[in-house]
């Protein structure tokens, strides 16, 4: 049986990497997925694909995001998945980067909960997950802003997970920490090449790259896990494990 036969999905950056690899599985499983972007050629091959419909957000857009529900309707499940990375130190790192990657990374997260909280509420049920990353719990070196935000998410995702299990039956609220993956950002900048392949196993326990299709996988058992809530699960293959 599919796990999620009957459930409807929202993902937001669903064009590529991840996000796609995560509406695809979703809706591979039963559900109907919302898949949302701002790449309108992304959106246009994702409308193709079966349980999937496409439609164009704009998650720094607060008006959009608070319109959304009414042009939907309630979802079951909510895929926080659009983000940035930035480098740079403390030093480095300018004020207006710093504030666009909280506002994209954390603030958006924030816009979409409240948006489809009052739906799932009304439904009794509902599973948030939120993009993290390693970086979030361990840092890392030349990614000021981007750790710090992250770190904020982790801390988002907990204290919505305490809220929303108050409710009978609860609202679940996880977050995903992906180490680092072979995705379209990766290879797009560096290649696909046997070099970048050994950067990304770096410091990993398992001798394999991570590829979409595990954090995907990761997105489908916090959407499905009923006991599950308040964590942030981690994909990376083990990277610091001694």
């Amino acid at each position: 049986m599919k796990r999620l036969n009957g459930k409807t999905a929202l993902v937001t950056a669903a064009g590529q990497g991840i996000g796609r690899a995560s509406a695809e599985r979703m809706a591979r499983e039963g559900a109907l997925v919302i898949a949302t972007d701002v790449n309108d050629a992304a959106l246009a091959e994702l409308a193709r694909l079966d349980g999937i419909t496409a439609r164009k957000l704009d998650v720094l857009d607060g008006a959009a995001i608070a319109a959304l529900p009414a042009a939907i309707g309630p979802v079951d499940i909510l895929f926080n998945c659009a983000g940035v990375v930035h480098s740079g130190t403390v030093l480095e790192a300018t004020e207006a980067e710093w504030d666009f990657a909280f506002e994209l990374n954390v603030k958006a997260q924030f816009r979409m909960i409240r948006a489809v909280l009052p739906g799932m509420l009304a439904k009794g049920a509902g599973s948030i997950i939120n993009m993290s990353s390693l970086a979030g719990a361990i840092g890392l070196e030349d990614c000021a802003a981007y750790c710090a935000a992250k770190a904020a998410v982790n801390q988002l995702s907990r204290l919505a997970a305490l809220e929303g299990g108050r409710h009978d039956p609860p609202i679940r609220v996880n977050a995903l920490a992906p180490g680092v993956i072979m995705s379209e950002m990766i290879t797009r900048a560096y290649g696909n090449t046997p070099e970048v392949r050994d950067f990304v196993m770096a410091g990993n326990a398992l001798a394999t790259p991570g590829e979409v299709a595990d954090v995907a996988a990761g997105v489908l058992y916090l959407a499905s896990a009923r006991f599950v809530t308040g964590t942030v699960l981690t994909i990376d293959g083990g990277r610091g494990v001694d």
